[in-house]
């Protein structure tokens, strides 16, 4: 019966989004961003610890749950400057920015009227949701919002009279539980038609995804929103999948549902779908090794790094949102700046190759990998040559090569389909080097 049931909800999801006039377009949107800031930013920044996990999981935190639930007492973000954030982000050339606005604590970084555990309540005082927003606006910077279904500090979503490592995970068949989504309903509302146009809703449900009622709150994300795109995190697949932590090894394609945590892979191609088949998806990821700030961490990741995993995202089609985690004052610390203006001094370049493309068609080079957009195959080098690049698999006749950097063109000969190159004997960047293929 079960099964049923769920085979019947799934027809009907189908039906409903074939029906949308706006899933083409708001997906299009999404799909040729490529590139967007996560922030995870709350009072647990003042502890150096991960947001809500020391209150679900503790141990290896130092902090009881008492003293984390104290911590809104003394956020004071004074330093706070949204605007400084929207430049960071469109000169690292990200094309959207997704803010925390609730995590699983419960806590909320807006003014919400169902309540009192929120930013106003602290000595900071103001909404820092609506300030973002404002200066989003005024960037011309699309902005979404994350927010989190479980919440450790209702008490319908749990018996709050416990510690929430007994029962982080909720409790559904309480009778309070209604109540709890209606709180959830009343919130988002709040964020949908409080802050002007949102670009996307990021939910982060954690285990048991159905007992969320994801249908009730899709339908009124499309109501109040009608171009805001949905993750796959509330027991639905959404408009996309979003892998954490890592880049799937192929293609996602729709035969075979990506959950958000997928170690073996299942339902990803090493040669490219079709268009119909491709399930499109967004991976998000830390510089360093945690969500929220953290004085202690400095395992960052270089830039190289960064913009090679940001070119084998979009080269299997997804999108890149790459996270930073405010200090407490509300700056975004300097080793987190320094990656992400690298990062777009690289884009500056080599950005038409990232931005509006699709998976490339040639998925199994060993020396970089590829985009596509239109007729043009872009090959993003991260081995260069000495003297000539040997392209193997492309099977359209090639009729001009360029090298992105300083739009150099580059002598060609194709036998089959075998392109070989005539480059330079240096790399012209040595992160990825980007050659423009025009074909037939």
């Amino acid at each position: 019966m079960k099964i049923l049931r769920f085979a019947c909800v799934l027809l009907l999801a189908t039906v409903c989004l074939a029906a949308d006039p706006n899933a083409a377009e708001r997906l299009r949107r999404f799909n040729d961003a490529k590139f967007g800031m996560f922030i995870h930013w709350g009072p647990y920044s003042l502890a150096s610890v991960e947001a809500s996990w020391p209150i679900m999981v503790p141990g290896k935190w130092g902090i009881s749950e008492a003293d984390y639930r104290k911590l809104p007492e003394r956020f004071n973000p004074v330093k706070y400057d949204p605007k400084a954030w929207v430049a960071l982000a469109k000169e690292a050339g990200q094309r959207y920015m997704v803010f925390t606005t609730k995590h699983h604590d419960g806590f909320c970084m807006f003014d919400s009227a169902y309540t009192s555990y929120k930013i106003t309540n602290t000595p900071y005082k103001k909404d820092i949701v609506a300030a973002l927003a404002a200066a989003a606006k005024e960037g011309g910077l699309p902005l979404g919002f994350y927010y989190s279904p479980p919440d450790m500090n209702h008490p319908a979503f749990r018996d709050t009279s416990k510690l929430a490592k007994t029962n982080w995970a909720g409790e559904p068949t309480r009778e309070q539980w209604p109540i709890y989504l209606d709180y959830m309903q009343m919130q988002l509302r709040e964020l949908l038609s409080r802050y002007g146009d949102v670009f996307l809703i990021w939910f982060d449900g954690l285990g048991h995804q159905e007992k969320y009622d994801g249908y009730r709150f899709h339908e009124m994300i499309h109501e109040i929103q009608p171009m805001a795109i949905i993750n796959n995190r509330i027991g639905l697949t959404g408009d996309y999948v979003t892998p954490e932590q890592r880049v799937p090894k192929g293609i996602p394609r729709k035969s075979s549902v990506v959950e958000h945590v997928d170690p073996d892979d299942k339902g990803v191609l090493t040669a490219p779908p079709s268009p119909d088949e491709f399930q499109p998806w967004e991976t998000c990821m830390t510089i360093n090794n945690t969500w929220g700030y953290n004085a202690n961490d400095h395992n960052y990741k270089s830039a190289t790094v960064l913009i090679r995993t940001l070119v084998d995202t979009v080269s299997k089609g997804g999108n890149f949102l790459l996270n930073v985690g405010p200090t407490p004052e509300g700056e975004i610390q300097p080793e987190f700046q320094e990656r992400l203006r690298a990062i777009g001094r690289w884009m500056k370049v080599n950005g038409e190759a990232i931005y509006g493309t699709t998976y490339g068609p040639l998925q199994d080079l060993k020396f970089g990998r590829t985009t596509a957009k239109g007729k043009t195959v872009y090959v993003h080098v991260f081995d260069w040559p000495a003297g000539k690049l040997e392209v193997p698999g492309l099977k359209t006749k090639a009729t001009k090569v360029t090298l992105l950097a300083g739009r150099q063109s580059l002598k060609y000969a194709q036998q089959g389909n075998v392109l070989s190159i005539d480059v330079p004997q240096q790399a012209p960047d040595a992160d990825a080097s980007v050659i423009a293929i025009e074909t037939r």
